[in-house]
């Protein structure tokens, strides 16, 4: 049989859809979010995924035409949430839907964007290789943090990115005594103290002098907010471990949570963090590589080629 005469060969079959049920989570306060959001459900059905929309973004965009679910809920029902917005969006659903195990896509409206990694513009090709199973998948550990106050626990939730206790509005320092596993580290009189995961070592943590931190080191950072002794610098300390704070002095000291909840301190209440029994799980494009966020949302200079 000559080559003219052999039939061509058959296209390759097209990949399989990875995700079958995608939640679409959105920040619906920002200019235009309704139109974006509106715009990549149809997207997302157009591929042949079943959306549905978590409630509040649904509430507060008018998006009647697609089914609704509450958190809870998007973890019984749905193996993919696309989270739209920026890394604050992100940090809220996040702690949310680790309990749920399920995995998170960030398509970035916000100014930064490092968990929060697809941009808006142009983020068709790169969501559709990923519905079909190119992407990477990063696991991030989760901070658990209590506030125990005469032997009771009073306030506990769960952090992406830091834990800060910080003084009051008075111009004066907080003083508070550090323990890690049990054992006395250090007093530390100063504006405050960031704990952070590799995930919140490019937010508070690195404004207060803290370093970077690759999210595959199994590590904390904790690092004094402008202390009064010089010598008090920023350690990365194991996450395996358990760091306790204890208010020693200081007026209107408060503890916040991924700067997203908050609660006053007393003289005497310890902040205890410890490693969540969850892990969040993020996806990225394949390709994805820390350095390269680094390196594009700090605007490093880009001493290779790409």
């Amino acid at each position: 049989m000559d080559s003219q005469s052999r039939s061509p060969a058959a296209p390759p079959p097209p990949a399989q859809l990875r995700f079958r049920h995608v939640a679409v989570i959105g920040k619906y306060n920002a200019v235009g979010s309704r139109g974006a959001i509106d715009t990549l459900a149809h997207f997302l059905l157009q591929q042949g995924c079943a959306v549905s929309l978590e409630r509040e973004t649904a509430l507060n965009t008018g998006l009647e035409q697609h089914p609704v679910l509450d958190v809870s809920e998007i973890g019984q029902h749905c193996d993919l949430a696309l989270v739209l917005g920026g890394d604050g969006t992100m940090l809220g659903v996040g702690r949310q839907l680790a309990r749920q195990q399920v995995p998170l896509v960030g398509i970035n409206q916000g100014r930064l964007g490092f968990i929060t990694d697809i941009p808006w513009e142009g983020y068709a090709p790169v969501l559709q290789a990923m519905l079909h199973g190119e992407f990477v998948q990063d696991r991030r550990d989760l901070i658990q943090a209590e506030v125990w106050r005469d032997g009771a626990c009073i306030f506990e939730t769960i952090a992406m990115n830091d834990v800060v206790v910080n003084r009051g509005s008075a111009p004066s320092m907080v003083e508070l005594r550090v323990e890690v596993d049990g054992h006395f580290v250090a007093k530390q009189r100063a504006d405050g103290l960031v704990i952070a995961t590799p995930t919140g070592c490019t937010a508070y943590a690195l404004s207060a002098g803290g370093p970077l931190l690759h999210p595959a080191i199994d590590g904390w950072i904790m690092a004094p907010i402008a202390p009064h002794t010089l010598t008090n610098r920023p350690i990365v300390l194991p996450a395996s471990g358990e760091i306790a704070v204890e208010v020693v002095s200081g007026r209107d000291a408060s503890a916040h949570f991924d700067m997203q909840s908050f609660t006053s301190l007393l003289h005497g209440d310890r902040i205890v963090v410890r490693r969540a029994a969850h892990q969040l799980c993020l996806l990225h494009p394949l390709g994805w590589s820390f350095f390269d966020t680094l390196r594009r949302k700090l605007h490093w200079t880009e001493g290779g080629v790409g």
